[in-house]
């Protein structure tokens, strides 16, 4: 009699376990779509958009004795997005300014 309460007890934390996931699953998804929207009409009326962003790249070359070479590129300016998520093929202002070096792997 106790495993079988035992296990309905089980059931009922793996019911409330995704039902939680569910949640933020679906809440993600509605931030991430109100955040799509609102650069959409931001685009649509010209209301500051878009920014710019100094960033520094660096190559990072890997040598044959399993060392890697840094080679450091001039500063560019990278066009961002002035949302909460990646939109449009571009990364967030706040991201980039939190992250100005840029490393890319050869």
């Amino acid at each position: 009699m106790a495993k079988s309460a035992d296990l309905t007890g089980k059931q009922f934390l793996v019911r409330i376990f995704f039902r939680i996931i569910a949640a933020l699953v679906i809440t993600v998804a509605v931030v991430y779509a109100v955040d799509a929207a609102i650069l959409r009409y931001r685009v649509s009326t010209n209301k500051n958009p878009y920014g710019t962003v100094t960033v520094r790249p660096y190559y990072a070359i890997p040598r044959k004795d399993a060392k890697i070479e840094l080679m450091f590129d001039d500063p560019r300016d990278e066009t961002c997005v002035n949302s909460l998520f990646p939109q449009m093929g571009d990364s967030p202002c706040w991201y980039l300014r939190k992250h100005p070096e840029k490393r890319v792997d050869m």
